[in-house]
């Protein structure tokens, strides 16, 4: 059967007039877009990540602005009754239609949808926005507020006077952070459409699964909003199913549901543990189609009492997996330059290295429907923060409403996805009542408001999104538990940063054993290419004004520094600085998460910060702003491959054990080769054998004492499956690398090109530690920052990024090799 249609829709999306009275400023701007972006195609301002230009330009959101156009419609376009949707506007504006206000805005995650029937008149029309000033309406709401909430000192970095975010609902972040630039971006993003409907539209359509043994039953939830009293007609297909139904409906908002059985079903999996199939939902009302990708499998958060205290762990089908992966912040601190392209890019880039979840952090964004459209499809699991972070908020019943409509909003658009795996209350709010004067001052009041504002979260959870856990902060102890977890490791999830911000040694990450670590980071410097974008050759020193403005934590340069003569000879020059940099950034994640994996099924998770960046910084990242991986992102890749076998060195550091880390639901049997190398080249084994790890376990297979080591011999180790196929290979040094007379090698190179793909061989005349391989064509290896032993040839193939094809005649000649023997 086939239901008619009568709904269409209308796109506003296009080049709208900006102008700013007070500043003479009238230009062109396209939305969905940021005026950001308007100004910088219009060569009004210079590019706010270069040099210092950050200070130049804050004058623009500083300013009031106006957005305007004018659009057709035809009598068909209007002949019925109309809606106005406007997904996200950023932030405190008031929109006009034809010179009438039809409404104002204070909640950039809030989609709108606003009745402007009979206000549309055939022929032209005039869609106008007026954007306040967002920093003065925030200010002006804390002053007024009945008692100081402050903000957090992130937006105090590199001088900035600071905004009060916590009164104004738009990404956190916007303001400033400690990796991040200040641009409190304007604009309008998503979807700008005029909906005619007959008589009724969507509002949502959520799935609910519930699995039997060999069927799961989808209840299907459409909300539908409609304008009148009658008979509405709907259809949902999926799985070669369609239901057709006429239902009545009355004025204002209407539920209905509808329940599909899919036999045999295909069940998704995270990435690295299956295929991640999904089944087309496509939803009818009298023409307005939507589509939705439903992913099918059963989640749970394990949470209960054990032998230490509580567990903290994801089953996915019946099966407890380790989640491995990376906190995610905005892609870029213009909106308008966040593309598909540029998602799909990073999060290619995440699955590559062998991540099954990103963290959506608090300080941040909800992200546009094509992100987790593209986790659904990659299988990248998502540990969802709301908007809030590292502050307390407002809990006054203006704040409170406008929150408990945003966060309904988005439960109900994005529960549908597969990879939805838990919403988490805020980010480090709980801890922050630990860190302001204010609130230190006078606990008992905070702690009210904040659970005024927690428990509305939990609630709407509760009954938007019953079958997904609710945690209420990141870091937590649990349901109800509002005490300070930030230091407890026997339940709930830790952020550890004591290696960081407590300038604590690498091997302090060995003194914590965590549930689920779900942040902790160390930082490196952004790579030399990107480094040249933003500054000139007098700026490219750790000390710079330059360079300091593109770090935002507090004494981050010379951290790292201080850091790198702990464990590394004083590079030679900027260039090597920045590459060791990345060395040692990895080698503390490294240093973590090993050992954290190797503790499993104590430990079941470790999402580290961060893996992308919002614009070129000094920072946290695995992944240059851009998409361009770092050393960590290719240690990464090793450190959380599937089957693993790692290093973990005793408390005293005289003993160590080699242990296998089996992430599969199969045992997994192994052939372990452990050799004990100088730094001239010579080799000995010093353990062979065969081991079995269970699946979904971790185990001891080999002991020895180091004391056996000679003082200038490592250890390197390798693992072969059953079918003695070479599966991983890392290494162990037991001192700092400067106290290693490391020899410079000579590392030969070869191109050759296989199935369509360009391959670099490398072979070292000596022990080559970190050996790094670049190009200046956008990709990376499939393995980088190696240990090269003498005569045994590696082999490293490009993967192009964007979708594009070379060829080994492509890269040859931009071909860059390095190694930590030339830093110094």
């Amino acid at each position: 059967m086939t239901i008619p249609s009568f709904n269409t829709a209308l796109n506003l999306h296009g080049k709208y007039a900006l102008t700013a009275n007070s500043r003479d400023i009238a230009t062109t701007i396209n939305l969905p877009g940021d005026v950001h972006g308007a100004l910088l195609a219009a060569d009004l301002i210079p590019d706010p990540y270069y040099g210092e230009n950050e200070k130049v330009v804050m004058w623009v959101n500083e300013t009031a602005w106006t957005v305007e156009r004018r659009f057709e419609a035809s009598a068909a376009d209007i002949s019925g009754y109309l809606t106005l949707t406007l997904s996200e506007v950023d932030c405190i504006a008031t929109i006009f239609l034809n010179g009438e206000e039809i409404v104002r805005t204070d909640n950039s995650f809030v989609r709108h949808d606003i009745d402007v029937t009979g206000k549309v008149r055939a022929g032209e029309n005039t869609l106008r926005i007026e954007f306040d000033i967002a920093p003065d309406v925030a200010k002006a709401r804390s002053d007024a507020h009945p008692f100081p909430i402050p903000f957090t000192y992130n937006y105090q970095t590199n001088g900035l006077k600071g905004i009060h975010m916590n009164f104004i609902r738009k990404a956190a972040c916007h303001a400033g952070w400690d990796w991040g630039i200040c641009t409190m971006p304007i604009g309008v993003y998503g979807t700008m459409s005029l909906r005619k409907s007959r008589l009724a539209r969507q509002e949502s359509v959520e799935v609910n699964q519930a699995h039997g043994a060999n069927s799961v039953e989808l209840s299907i939830k459409t909300r539908i909003f409609a304008f009148a009293h009658g008979e509405v007609e709907l259809e949902h297909t999926i799985a070669g199913q369609t239901i057709t139904d006429k239902v009545s409906v009355q004025k204002g908002e209407n539920v209905f549901t509808h329940n599909v059985i899919i036999q045999n079903p295909k069940i998704w999996w995270p990435a690295g543990q299956g295929e991640q199939p999904l089944y087309e939902l496509t939803t009818n009302l009298e023409g307005e189609v939507t589509t939705r990708k439903i992913g099918l499998r059963k989640l749970e958060w394990i949470i209960e009492k054990d032998e230490i205290d509580h567990s903290f762990k994801c089953r996915i089908n019946g099966r407890d997996i380790t989640m491995m992966g990376a906190n995610w912040i905005p892609a870029d601190a213009i909106p308008s330059r966040i593309t598909p392209t540029v998602i799909r890019d990073l999060l290619e880039s995440a699955k590559a290295a062998n991540m099954n979840m990103l963290r959506i952090w608090g300080g941040g964004q909800y992200e546009p429907d094509y992100f987790y459209d593209l986790c659904d499809e990659l299988g990248i699991l998502l540990w969802h923060d709301f908007m809030f972070s590292c502050m307390s908020y407002p809990s006054n019943r203006e704040f409170l409403a406008s929150v408990e409509t945003e966060i309904t909003q988005q439960v109900r658009r994005l529960s549908h996805h597969v990879s939805i795996a838990l919403w988490c209350g805020d980010n480090e709010v709980i801890g922050s009542l630990n860190w302001y004067p204010e609130t230190k001052a006078d606990p008992g009041r905070y702690l009210a408001n904040y659970d005024r504002l927690n428990s509305m979260l939990h609630r709407i959870v509760e009954d938007e999104d019953p079958a997904r856990r609710f945690w209420p902060s990141s870091p937590s102890l649990g349901y109800m538990d509002f005490s300070d977890g930030w230091h407890s490791d026997t339940r709930g999830d830790l952020h550890y940063w004591d290696v960081w911000h407590s300038a604590k040694s690498f091997d302090a990450y060995r003194s914590v054993n965590p549930r689920f670590a779900s942040e902790f980071g160390f930082q490196s410097f952004t790579s030399m290419n990107v480094i040249e974008t933003f500054s000139e050759e007098k700026d490219r020193n750790p000390s710079s004004p330059v360079m300091e403005n593109h770090q935002r934590n507090n004494g981050g340069n010379a951290r790292i520094i201080e850091t790198m003569t702990r464990y590394f000879r004083f590079p030679r020059d900027f260039d090597q600085m920045v590459f060791l940099s990345q060395i040692q950034q990895g080698l503390a994640i490294k240093t973590a998460i090993e050992y954290w994996r190797s503790t499993k099924p104590r430990c079941m998770g470790t999402l580290y910060w961060q893996i992308n960046d919002i614009w070129p910084v000094a920072s946290w990242s695995s992944l240059d702003y851009g998409g361009q991986w770092k050393l960590m992102q290719y240690m990464a890749k090793r450190f959380f491959r599937l089957v693993n076998v790692v290093a973990v060195p005793n408390a005293e550091n005289t003993a160590i054990s080699l242990k296998g880390i089996n992430d599969t639901g199969s045992a997994a049997s192994l052939t372990l080769d452990v050799q004990a190398v100088k730094v001239t080249g010579e080799t000995r084994t010093v353990f062979s054998g065969k081991a079995a790890v269970g699946p979904d376990a971790a185990s001891v297979l080999a002991t020895m004492s180091l004391s056996d080591l000679a003082d200038d011999e490592f250890l390197y180790f390798s693992w072969k499956d059953a079918a003695g196929t070479t599966i991983g290979e890392n290494d162990y040094f037991p001192k700092p690398y400067k106290a290693y007379e490391l020899v410079q090698p000579t590392i030969a190179s070869s191109w050759s090109d296989r199935d369509g793909q360009a391959v670099l061989t490398l072979v070292s005349d000596k022990p080559a530690v970190f050996a790094t391989a670049t190009v200046d064509v956008p990709g990376y290896f499939s393995d980088n920052a190696l240990t090269l032993l003498p005569g045994k040839p590696v082999e490293l193939v490009f993967h192009p990024r964007h979708g594009a094809s070379v060829t080994s005649a492509d890269l040859r000649n931009s071909l860059k090799i390095r190694n930590l023997a030339e830093t110094f």
